[in-house]
């Protein structure tokens, strides 16, 4: 059975009317870059609870979830209301095996997300183990509208530390914007679209993460496949790692 902290509301910052993001202050917990814990609210029929994601990368007494509030979810909607100074549980020990620790070495390494997936990866690149272990990381984030590329500061941060090791490459699906790419990223892949705007070849040298739309997920592992590269298993190392829960 879970234990639970509970946590007091810093900030609720809302990207769009359905997007949005909490931070918390708990006591500090112990985490892996790209593990999750549940959030949890009582109500008057008990405690709610669902998956996010950590955002934060370890080491602080704030977490960060991003969310994208579900119309007729029975917790989302409440997490969109939450106000500093409210009180949200948090689950501990944190879970998840979406960690860099189960990624075999590679010579580039591709973040690849849509919406709210790209929360995991921005707490990896918080830490020291992706630019010790890869000579380049592509961050590629998949959105439908503009107001959707989250973060920007942080991942501007990123660029400027790291330089050319960070690629970042901004998807968006149903609005134009420049320097951004506008067709699905199964469809950039197979065309090598993707991999002419990012400057990387995708093949057995690289390893790939995919984290986001399960429909996503399912195409484009297909199509990578098809380019040689298969599933990385403990027991059968490969070059895609997936994240199994949908955000």
């Amino acid at each position: 059975m879970a234990q639970w902290l509970s946590g007091t509301v810093i900030a609720n910052t809302h990207w769009t009317d359905t997007l949005f993001s909490l931070r918390v202050k708990t006591e500090p917990f112990d985490f892996i870059a790209g593990q999750f814990v549940r959030l949890a609210i009582e109500t008057a029929d008990g405690k709610v609870q669902r998956a996010y994601s950590l955002l934060n990368s370890p080491g602080g007494p704030e977490q960060e979830f991003l969310i994208s509030t579900i119309a007729d979810g029975l917790l989302t909607p409440l997490l969109h209301q939450l106000k500093p100074g409210d009180t949200v549980d948090i689950s501990q020990p944190a879970s998840g095996f979406f960690i860099l620790d189960e990624v075999p070495d590679g010579k580039n390494l591709w973040l690849i997300s849509t919406g709210t997936g790209i929360g995991p990866y921005l707490s990896m690149l918080g830490t020291e183990t992706p630019w010790q272990r890869f000579s380049s990381i592509i961050l590629l984030h998949s959105v439908r509208y503009v107001a959707e590329l989250v973060y920007q500061p942080l991942i501007s941060h990123f660029r400027q530390r790291y330089g050319t090791q960070l690629h970042y490459q901004p998807i968006v699906t149903r609005e134009a914007k420049a320097g951004a790419l506008q067709q699905r990223i199964p469809e950039l892949i197979q065309s090598g679209a993707l991999q002419q705007a990012c400057g990387h070849s995708l093949d057995q040298g690289s390893q790939v993460l995919l984290c986001g739309n399960p429909q996503m997920i399912t195409e484009t592992k297909a199509v990578l496949e098809s380019l040689g590269l298969k599933k990385n298993l403990r027991r059968d190392p490969g070059q895609i790692t997936v994240e199994q829960y949908w955000k």
